[in-house]
């Protein structure tokens, strides 16, 4: 007599989170012109530490919820703090959020492990922030 009343096919259960993470693929990218990179007319595709740099560099510098193109989840809310009248460890510390925010996905994925160095700066009406993130290619500094 089986042991169980349930019928079971002898199927192995696998652990999702057991997974390799996908190496992330990215279009090249000129951050000094800000567009593609072409060889011999061609597009280029990068992978690794660069592709998740350009992930980031245009998941930050695209506003949240401004374009029906993008999902809801994708850009960031940095833009709200153009304006504001705050400290600057509370406009550091809004700015980090946002950015840990906008790159949760990433971060979910495995693609990012670690932001460190976080620095936010006012310059009259123009926010700059810097950090360095820290992926299992490697380090990147990113400048927005």
């Amino acid at each position: 007599m089986a042991d169980s009343i349930f019928p079971f096919i002898n199927a192995s259960v696998t652990d999702s989170t057991a997974t390799e993470t996908e190496m992330p693929k990215e279009y090249a990218w000129d951050f000094e012109k800000n567009e593609f990179k072409f060889i011999d007319g061609k597009v280029q595709v990068v992978e690794g530490l660069e592709a998740i740099k350009i992930k980031v560099y245009k998941a930050l510098i695209t506003q949240r919820y401004r374009y029906l193109i993008y999902s809801w989840d994708y850009g960031s809310e940095l833009e709200q703090l153009i304006g504001q009248r705050y400290s600057k460890e509370l406009t550091n510390a809004e700015a980090l959020r946002f950015t840990q925010d906008t790159l949760k996905v990433y971060i979910d994925k495995g693609w990012i492990t670690a932001i460190k160095d976080f620095v936010a700066t006012f310059s009259d009406d123009e926010l700059s922030i810097s950090f360095t993130i820290v992926t299992p290619y490697g380090e990147a500094s990113i400048n927005v």
